[in-house]
C-alpha cells in the first residue's frame, strides 16, 4: 500500500476527531458560551450538513484543479476553521467556524477517497478505503476520548488547537508524500457533465441508499448508546467511555477484516456485514436491560457496521468509475445522511415514549432494507454481465456492474456518448 494512502488515513484521523468529539465537549462549551445544551447539539448538526452539502458542491467546483492541490488547499482550510473555533469569542463565530470546517472535511474526503484508490490497482480499492475508513474508526477509539479527556482538564478550546496540530500534522504529509498530478487535458479532461451521468445508472443509487442505510442503522443506536446503558443496561455513567472505545476497537477490527476480504468478495462482504448487523440489533432490543449483553453487543455491533464500510466505498467506485471524484463525493453524503436520519428517527422513536429498545429496533429495520437493497444491485449485477456479452466483466466479485455513465474512449463516436464499461 502506498504511503501516502497512509497520509490521507492520518488527516482522515483528523477530520473524524473533529466531526465527533463535541459529543464529550457539550457541557462545558454550552456553559462557557451561555447557551443550552441542545443549542450546543446544533454544532453536531451543522457539521453533519455541511458533510452532506459541501461533498458534491466541492467536489464539482474543484474537478479540474490538481487533486494534491485541492487535498493542500482543503486541509488548510480545516485547520483554520479549527483554529477560528478555538479562538471563538462566540457561539455564533463557533457556529460558522463548524460549517466553513464540514465543507473543508466533506470536500478532502471526496477528493482524498479518488486519490486513494487512484494510487492501487482495481484488485485494492477495499484496502485503500479501509486505510481512510480506519483513520475515521482510530478517531472514536483515541481522538474523542483525547478531546473529551482535554475538554474536562484543559477546556473545550484545547480540544480544536490538539485538532489544529494534527491537521498541520497531516497537511506536512500531504505536501511531502502525496504525488503530484497535471490535470487532464483533451478528451480525458474532468467534465463535470459527464461525472454528472453517473446519476442515470440505477446502481449509482443503489449503493448510495445502502450506504445511507447501513450508515442510519449504525448511528441511530450509536447516538443513544449511552443511555441505553445506563438507563436500560442499568450501567454506571463510568462505563459509558469504556463502551464507547470498545465500539471503536470493533469499528477498527470490523474495518481491518473488511479490508482484506472485500476486494475479492465485494457483495458478500457487504450482504454478511450487514446481515450481520441486523442481527446484532435484533438482539441488542431484545437483551438491553441484561449489562454483559448490551456491552459485548456494542463491541460486537462496532465490528460488523465497519466491515462494510471498506466495501460499500468500493462499490460506489465500481459503479461510478466514470466519474471518481463525483463517486468519493457521493459516498461521503450518503454515510452523513444516515449520519443525520438515523439519529433523528432515533429521536422520535423515544420522543414517542416507546424506550430505548425501541431504538435498536429501529436501527435493525434500517438495517434489514440495506439488506434488500443491497439484493436488488446484486441481482441487477449479475443480470448486466449475463445479458451485455460486449462488456468487459471483471472476475473478481469486486467488479462494477456495468455502468452507462461511463464513456468508452475506443473511437470517436463512442466518445460521444454514454456506453457500458466497468
Amino acid at each position: 500500500m502506498p504511503i501516502a494512502v497512509y497520509v490521507l488515513g492520518l488527516s482522515v484521523f483528523a477530520l473524524g476527531t473533529s466531526e465527533f468529539m463535541l459529543s464529550g465537549l457539550l457541557q462545558p462549551l454550552a456553559r462557557d458560551m451561555g447557551v443550552s445544551i441542545p443549542q450546543a447539539g446544533l454544532l453536531v448538526s451543522a457539521f453533519a450538513v455541511g458533510m452532506v452539502v459541501g461533498a458534491p458542491v466541492l467536489a464539482a467546483a474543484t474537478l479540474r484543479l490538481p487533486r494534491r492541490t485541492t487535498l493542500i488547499a482543503l486541509l488548510t482550510v480545516f485547520g483554520l476553521g479549527q483554529i477560528a473555533g478555538a479562538v471563538a469569542p462566540t457561539y455564533a463565530v463557533l457556529f460558522v467556524s463548524r460549517v466553513i470546517s464540514a465543507l473543508a472535511c466533506a470536500g478532502f474526503w471526496a477528493v482524498g477517497a479518488s486519490v486513494a484508490v487512484s494510487l492501487v490497482p482495481v484488485t485494492a480499492r477495499a484496502r485503500a478505503m479501509a486505510v481512510m475508513v480506519g483513520g475515521l474508526s482510530i478517531a472514536n477509539i483515541a481522538g474523542v476520548p483525547a478531546g473529551a479527556f482535554l475538554g474536562q482538564h484543559a477546556g473545550w478550546r484545547a480540544a480544536f488547537w490538539a485538532v489544529a496540530g494534527l491537521s498541520a500534522l497531516g497537511l506536512v504529509g500531504v505536501i511531502a508524500l502525496v504525488p503530484r498530478t497535471a490535470p487532464a487535458t483533451g478528451d480525458d479532461a474532468p467534465s463535470l457533465r459527464r461525472e454528472l451521468l453517473i446519476y442515470r445508472d440505477r446502481q449509482v443509487w443503489l449503493a448510495l441508499i445502502t450506504t445511507a442505510l447501513n450508515g442510519g442503522a449504525v448511528f441511530a443506536l450509536f447516538s443513544y448508546l449511552a443511555p441505553l446503558l445506563t438507563d436500560t443496561a442499568g450501567l454506571k455513567e463510568s462505563w459509558v467511555p469504556t463502551v464507547l472505545g470498545l465500539f471503536g476497537v470493533g469499528a477498527l477490527i470490523g474495518t481491518a477484516i473488511g479490508g482484506r476480504i472485500a476486494d475479492a468478495h465485494l457483495f458478500g462482504t457487504i450482504y454478511g456485514g450487514i446481515m450481520a448487523s441486523t442481527a446484532v440489533l435484533t438482539l441488542l432490543a431484545l437483551t438491553a436491560q441484561w449489562p454483559v449483553a448490551a456491552v459485548t453487543l456494542s463491541l460486537l455491533l462496532g465490528v460488523t457496521a465497519f466491515t462494510t464500510a471498506p466495501a460499500l466505498n468500493a462499490r460506489m467506485f465500481n459503479v461510478a468509475s466514470a466519474a471518481p471524484t463525483l463517486a468519493g463525493a457521493t459516498t461521503t453524503s450518503a454515510f452523513n445522511i444516515g449520519n443525520t436520519v438515523g439519529p433523528w428517527l432515533g429521536g422520535l422513536v423515544i420522543g414517542a415514549g416507546w424506550g430505548y429498545p425501541a431504538v435498536a429496533w429501529t436501527a435493525a429495520a434500517l438495517a434489514a432494507l440495506a439488506v434488500g437493497t443491497t439484493a436488488v444491485a446484486s441481482r441487477l449485477h449479475q443480470r448486466s454481465a449475463a445479458t451485455e456479452p460486449g462488456t468487459r466483466v471483471v472476475a473478481s466479485s469486486a467488479s462494477s456492474t456495468p455502468n452507462p455513465a461511463a464513456l468508452a474512449r475506443t473511437d470517436a463516436a463512442a466518445a460521444a456518448e454514454p456506453c457500458s464499461t466497468t
